[in-house]
């Protein structure tokens, strides 16, 4: 039994290693070859959160901010990150309520940051009907745009995370070590009735 205490504990103290690492800086890079947002709610209205017009496919931007999210400053060390495709009517909730939505991303570090990814194209808009999608042309600066990207992050803080990491390791910890002894149990009865 003093084995195992041993290894979850090596591993909670690891898991605390990775939870120290510092990570990207946010909020992150303009997106290349982009024009950022000053129109309401993209900039200043709303923490944490800014837009650009591109002309980027879905991919190439996810997979900009991706390298930029997975890479800690520190040695350019990896950092876990996993990616979630969320329904576009997540956007309203989690942005604003007025945000159009083609497709809602987000890119996690576990117990550490969130950035979430909203894209509008327009041209491929689902809720609206073909005949109409012109009535929500993205023109800004006098230019029509096909895509804009909203992105907005959550991060929280060094002793937030290590609290909270903890706390569900304890009971992750006490749950096993039940269902450990529940396991043995049963094995125990099972080979007494055979007998």
């Amino acid at each position: 039994m003093k084995k195992s205490k041993i290894i979850f504990f090596a591993f909670g103290v690891l898991a605390s290693l990775y939870l120290l690492l510092p990570e990207p800086k946010l909020p992150p890079p303009d997106l290349p070859e982009s024009l950022k947002s000053d129109l309401p709610g993209d900039t200043v209205q709303l923490v944490n959160v800014s837009a650009y017009f591109t002309e980027k496919e879905r991919e190439d931007l996810i997979s900009f901010y991706q390298d930029y999210f997975s890479r800690s400053p520190f040695l350019n060390l990896p950092l876990i990150t996993i990616r979630l495709n969320h329904p576009p009517e997540y956007a309203k909730e989690i942005i604003r309520d007025t945000v159009q939505s083609y497709y809602f991303e987000e890119l996690i570090h576990p117990f550490k940051s969130s950035l979430f990814i909203n894209g509008f194209d327009w041209q491929n808009d689902v809720f609206t009907p073909p005949d109409k999608r012109a009535q929500n042309k993205l023109i800004f600066k006098q230019k029509t745009w096909p895509v804009k990207v909203t992105l907005k992050w959550f991060h929280s803080g060094l002793a937030v995370r290590l609290f909270i990491f903890w706390s569900v390791w304890m009971v992750f910890a006490a749950v096993s070590k039940l269902w450990f002894s529940e396991i043995k149990s049963l094995f125990i009865f099972l080979t007494k009735k055979k007998r």
